[in-house]
């Protein structure tokens, strides 16, 4: 699992990191709103950054997310 900053992150082991679907991940990274690449045909995360995105985007997760039930996330239509 994740022990440092520079560790590199799978898609999987973000989904646990932040406690949200994997589906949901897929949907920010390929809209360019997660800091992340793709190697191939996976998606890789960088602890660091991804620790600093939730840092400077605060209100816009609490915007973009609606809890649905403890532990759970749905992205709500930002128009």
């Amino acid at each position: 699992m994740v022990s440092g900053p520079d560790e590199i992150m799978t898609i999987d082991e973000l989904a646990v990191y932040l406690k949200i679907s994997k589906s949901t991940l897929y949907k920010l990274a390929q809209e360019g709103g997660l800091p992340g690449q793709k190697v191939g045909k996976r998606w890789r995360f960088h602890k660091g950054a991804i620790d600093d995105w939730l840092r400077q985007h605060p209100g816009r997760s609490r915007q973009r997310f609606g809890v649905i039930a403890e532990g759970t996330m749905k992205i709500e239509d930002e128009r």
